[in-house]
């Protein structure tokens, strides 16, 4: 599972080697028939250093038997398995040649791409697209390096969360890394976009802990930190990789976590007064010491008494023993009543086992799983972020949606800002959401019966949920979380160009004053769009004028 990364001297070699290749290759799209045949070719005429490595191994056409089953492996959100519109070609590349090769010829003959590391995308962006497009599946570059001595890792962007878990387990007891709870989520993404979990309070987002990475820009280049400057380097790190190129690794910058912690859930019922909880847990979550988080799910449950009601599971993670978490609960959040009972000392990793739902005791070896340990289902999510505590009657008009029909598989879920986050800047990386948020919210239903009109009443739903909260949270803008990508807050053009103000629209909501910034640095290194999604970061440069 383990190798090492390339030399920051390979990377300048193989940097001077593409520019010539793409010389010969030219950027200019074919005027001729912008097959995929001639784009497949284009694949196998690029120049490799190792013959053992040949990109036609990992190259899938519609027309190849492995085709469907590649695709649908790392299709986490089956409202676009079917989708009408798939990728021309898929290309899971072994070397970063390959990935060179890919955008390259992908410029010649018109083709888009779509860059998949895990393929937990919410609204399936890595695999989906309207142009004729490829994906660039990274699910073979996964290898991981731990330095425990040095407390960082290498981390190749298609290794999930999962996977580097597990790693750093293998080398430390005592050392972690502040990244999701979900174990298949594809490090890629992740990190691109900020990247959190119930390390955030005492270490921040797992992109406040990148020290270095390697992207392949759309000119074929593999750069490092220094050779990308700190510009780029300062965009990936929560702005989304995907607008400016692929990224390939990840430097990280591991933490210290204790032998022991302390994790448990709490389930409060209406009938037990769970409303109340709520409030003074939105009057604490912040402020709590910050070795402790505890984030609240709400979700139906089933009363005692045999009738439907809505639940609040509190759930938690303390960086310490029993011992102390007992009398420092007693002090801050009485009102939730915990008791020694509740609590299950465990490691950290056990901690993350835990929290992904597996059973106490279970083997680290599940960690290893790509696919959802509860299987795929059709879904669809939102977010925001709150800076007032929730009045009273703001939760009890929320309730009444969980006893409707699609209320049945749904969530809603507050995580705790406050201790690390309040002291980052919003400015230090692109992800804005820091000192002000008490919490944040993350919206989810899901359903699994196929059909348009099962999907749109469940999205109508979330979406009646959405805007039934929009007075209880942030304003001007009301912000968005990348990672729970949400096209209803706003597109692209899907035809030519879209400007810097429309894309405002939805990217004032995700980075707000960083919005700018990230626009700049597109221009400076994909000035044409090449890289473009739904809602990529614009380019301000139109018919080949800077704006």
């Amino acid at each position: 599972m383990h190798n090492n990364t390339p030399s920051t001297k390979m990377m300048r070699l193989s940097s001077y080697f593409v520019v010539a290749i793409a010389l010969l290759f030219s950027f200019t799209p074919s005027s001729s028939a912008n097959t995929h045949e001639n784009f497949v070719q284009c694949l196998y005429n690029y120049p490799h250093n190792n013959n053992v490595t040949s990109i036609s191994n990992v190259v899938y056409t519609q027309a190849n038997s492995s085709y469907s089953s590649i695709l649908d492996f790392s299709i986490q959100n089956l409202r676009f398995s079917n989708a009408s519109s798939k990728p021309l070609v898929i290309v899971t590349p072994l070397t970063v040649s390959h990935i060179q090769a890919t955008i390259i010829c992908s410029q010649r003959y018109g083709m888009q791409i779509r860059t998949r590391s895990g393929g937990h995308d919410y609204e399936g962006l890595s695999y989906v697209a309207k142009d004729p497009f490829v994906v660039l599946d990274l699910i073979n570059l996964r290898k991981i390096e731990v330095d425990a001595e040095n407390s960082t890792a290498w981390v190749l962007a298609g290794a999930t969360i999962g996977e580097l878990y597990y790693s750093i387990s293998q080398k430390s007891k005592t050392l972690g890394f502040p990244a999701g709870v979900c174990p298949p989520v594809g490090t890629g993404g992740h990190f691109s976009g900020g990247g959190y979990g119930f390390l955030m309070r005492k270490f921040g987002l797992a992109a406040d802990n990148v020290i270095d990475a390697h992207i392949v820009d759309v000119k074929g280049n593999l750069l490092d930190r220094e050779a990308m400057g700190e510009d780029l380097f300062w965009a990936i790190r929560g702005g989304g990789g995907a607008s400016f190129g692929v990224i390939v690794a990840w430097k990280i910058k591991l933490v210290s976590v204790p032998s022991t912690v302390t994790v448990f859930r709490v389930p409060r019922t209406l009938e037990q007064n769970a409303t109340e909880i709520v409030h003074k847990w939105q009057l604490v979550a912040n402020k709590l010491d910050e070795d402790l988080t505890i984030r609240i799910n709400f979700g139906r449950a089933t009363s005692e008494n045999g009738n439907l009601t809505v639940q609040a599971q509190f759930e938690s993670m303390y960086l310490g023993g029993v011992d102390q978490l007992i009398p420092l609960m007693q002090e801050s959040f009485p009102e939730l009543g915990l008791v020694r009972e509740d609590c299950i000392e465990t490691s950290w990793i056990g901690s993350i086992l835990y929290m992904a739902g597996f059973t106490n005791g279970e083997s680290t070896d599940v960690l290893l799983n790509r696919t959802q340990a509860n299987g795929v289902s059709f879904n669809k999510g939102k977010s925001d972020y709150v800076r007032d505590p929730i009045p009273d009657v703001g939760l009890e008009g929320l309730w009444p949606f969980f006893f409707e029909d699609e209320g049945q598989s749904s969530f809603v879920q507050f995580t705790p800002y406050g201790s690390r986050m309040d002291e980052i800047s919003e400015s230090e990386i692109p992800f804005p959401h820091r000192a002000g948020n008490i919490f944040h919210i993350q919206y989810g239903v899901s359903w699994q019966e196929e059909g348009d009109e099962e999907a749109q009443r469940h999205i109508n739903w979330i979406r009646r949920m959405y805007s039934y909260m929009e007075t209880y949270v942030s304003k001007s803008p009301r912000a968005a979380y990348l990672n729970y990508r949400d096209l209803d807050i706003g597109v692209n053009n899907n035809k030519g160009y879209t400007s810097y103000s429309q894309a405002s629209v939805w990217g004032l909501k995700y980075f707000k004053n960083n919005f700018n910034r990230l626009a700049r640095v597109k221009t400076n290194v994909d000035p044409l769009n090449f890289f473009r999604n739904e809602q990529s970061i614009p380019s301000l440069v139109s018919k080949g004028r800077k704006l």
